[in-house]
């Protein structure tokens, strides 16, 4: 049977094509798995497939090649996981031999590991019969070349580091019968577009390939092209959850009120559940930790200077909830044309905004470059492959505030999706910086606030798009007032010297921990997890009372006072009587039984230590 054709003699997206194992899809088991690879899905809790992985396994059995669009936490790494698992297993029923099977290519090395994780445990229960490996920076190319040396049946990389073992003869393509390329919108927009072509020239004929995508982008029609055959596209969005979904707000400041707002928001405890803070660059990372320590606010660091191995222990610690607070710098945002941020489907022409000229994917692509590499800030000493606000695995994120916006919509999009994943409820608040107040506090000061008010305009033209609505978050300035003159004291201690001490200690800390303990870990990997990363840098003026907020500086209403009413108080951390206090003080002749004394301030009743 033919497929029908769009205008431009492209198949028709089968979005809504329910094949007959799809739609009677209830549970793992109909999708006609290995009773192992069962019994790894029920040892993960999962009790039956997401919309992705019902659409996408029996497609992936059947040996069709598939272009799945989902969102963020849909599950797409198991809906192209388990379809190779399991084509691994019945080949290994009828023969023994031993060879690459699979290549997985994913942007970042987060993602290698995090891809490496989740085929750990989908085979926990088949560990003899298929061996996986990862090839990250972190592991020179002899270590490298003796991992692939046993044939793994799979193996996890960047397209940059998948080329280089190809071309050194020590990864082997000849016998690959599956390929995927996970967050495939991204893979070009890191500059992997000569890597991409030289891997698909090693690539033996008649493979299947798989391209997972949380947008359509020219990006991906150029990789379709360039890897698929005739691909079966999978346009998935899922039904919205009553109980779900991300609420977005926006408060419009000046560049010094982003500091004060967001100290009163979290010491405070305005905000609850675990927190991602995104900024721009890795020096406001360390200018806002530093500006946390001030006030005895723990919080740890991920970007792209420090260590890889340490930037995913950072995040494992996060998801095990180590720590609540972890600073994010997205200097490798991906800003692409603005014009085409919002899913664009399959148009094989974009329009590039000169009379309503076109141009071709692959031409777009390299004016993307051309367009990041002219708006990226400076990457000195920087890991290329290095990636936040897209696949990484934060899990139970209750916050996303955006301390400095995105240069673009879709890199909005993609930083949201870090909270209300798999139906559950998250907060997104962004600081915009209206053209008024821009440079009006140049301490504070960041280049790309200026286009703040444009980028907030497409952002809320896209999330309207999506039936979603963007809304004000209106703090009471006169409530907060009372706490500027403590934000003041803070910032003047956060100098350009401070930060770039912070940035040196923080490196040398970290890459002791990763080479000298790489050993001793290794032998004791249990004792990983005392390993910290919310540790003070120490490099400012210590002012501890800063530390302590007094209560003259909250007003009558106390903290409900601050936040907008629409919004309500929702404190920070779980508390025990559900009125904002952590736990009930008993008072016995004039003392706290559990806390300190009275305030002698207060009381007058001060003794003399000489009496």
């Amino acid at each position: 049977m033919k497929r029908k054709l769009g205008e431009n003699d492209e198949p028709v997206p089968t979005a809504n094509v329910e094949t007959p194992s799809a739609k009677m899809t209830t549970t793992f088991a109909d999708l006609g798995l290995d009773s192992r690879l069962l019994q790894a899905t029920a040892s993960q809790g999962w009790q039956t497939p997401t919309l992705v992985q019902s659409k996408a396994i029996p497609l992936a059995i059947d040996g069709r090649d598939i272009l799945a669009k989902a969102k963020t936490g849909s599950g797409k790494t198991a809906a192209y996981i388990l379809p190779i698992l399991q084509a691994i297993l019945k080949r290994k029923q009828a023969s023994s031999d031993s060879h690459t099977a699979a290549l997985i290519l994913v942007p970042t090395n987060e993602l290698v590991n995090q891809v490496t994780k989740v085929l750990e445990s989908l085979t926990s229960f088949c560990s003899r019969e298929i061996k996986v490996s990862k090839l990250s920076d972190k592991l020179s190319d002899a270590a490298q070349r003796a991992v692939l040396s046993d044939s793994p049946d799979i193996v996890v990389a960047t397209p940059a580091r998948a080329w280089h073992n190809i071309k050194n003869s020590a990864l082997s393509l000849e016998q690959v019968t599956h390929l995927v390329l996970d967050e495939a919108d991204l893979v070009l927009s890191y500059g992997y577009d000569e890597d991409l072509q030289s891997v698909a020239s090693s690539l033996p004929k008649g493979l299947q390939t798989t391209l997972m995508s949380a947008t359509l982008t020219p990006e991906v029609d150029t990789l379709k092209g360039l890897f698929c055959r005739n691909p079966t596209i999978l346009d998935l969005a899922e039904p919205e959850d009553d109980e779900g979904g991300v609420s977005q707000y926006v408060v419009k400041c000046g560049e010094d009120e982003k500091f004060l707002l967001i100290y009163c928001m979290v010491k405070l405890e305005l905000v609850k559940g675990k927190a991602i803070i995104f900024v721009s660059d890795v020096d406001r990372c360390y200018r806002l930790k530093l500006f946390f320590e001030q006030f005895g606010i723990r919080s740890c660091l991920l970007n792209s200077e420090l260590p890889v191995n340490c930037r995913v222990h950072a995040v494992e610690e996060f998801n095990r909830g180590v720590y609540n607070i972890i600073i994010a710098s997205d200097e490798n945002e991906v800003i692409g044309d603005e014009k085409d941020q919002t899913d664009l489907g399959d148009e094989d022409t974009i329009d590039n905004g000169h009379g309503g000229n076109t141009e071709t994917p692959e031409a777009h692509s390299k004016n993307t470059a051309t367009v990041q590499s002219s708006k990226r800030r400076k990457s000195s000493r920087r890991d290329k492959n290095y990636g936040v606000s897209r696949g990484i695995d934060f899990k139970n994120v209750a916050v996303v505030i955006n301390f400095d916006l995105p240069l673009s919509s879709r890199s909005y999009l993609h930083r949201i999706g870090r909270t209300a994943r798999a139906g559950q409820t998250g907060m997104a608040l962004s600081f915009v910086i209206p053209k008024d107040k821009f440079r009006k506090h140049m301490p504070t000061s960041i280049e790309t606030a200026e286009n703040d008010e444009k980028v907030l305009a497409r952002i809320i033209k896209q999330q309207a798009k999506r039936g979603h609505e963007v809304k004000p978050y209106s703090f009471d300035m006169k409530a907060v007032e009372a706490f500027r003159y403590r934000m003041n004291d803070a910032l003047r201690a956060v100098t350009k010297v401070a930060i770039r001490e912070a940035r040196l200690r923080e490196l040398k800390q970290e890459l002791l921990k990763s080479e000298s303990l790489k050993r001793h870990f290794e032998e004791n990997p249990l004792e990983v997890r005392h390993l910290r990363h919310d540790v003070e840098l120490r490099t400012t003026r210590s002012q501890p009372h800063l530390k302590h907020v007094p209560d003259y500086l909250l007003p009558k209403e106390g903290k409900k006072g601050i936040t907008p009413k629409e919004v309500g108080f929702v404190p920070f951390k779980k508390v025990l009587d559900g009125k904002g206090r952590r736990a009930k003080v008993f008072k016995s002749k004039g003392r706290r039984i559990g806390g300190r004394k009275n305030d002698p301030l207060r009381s007058f009743k001060a003794r003399s230590k000489n009496k």
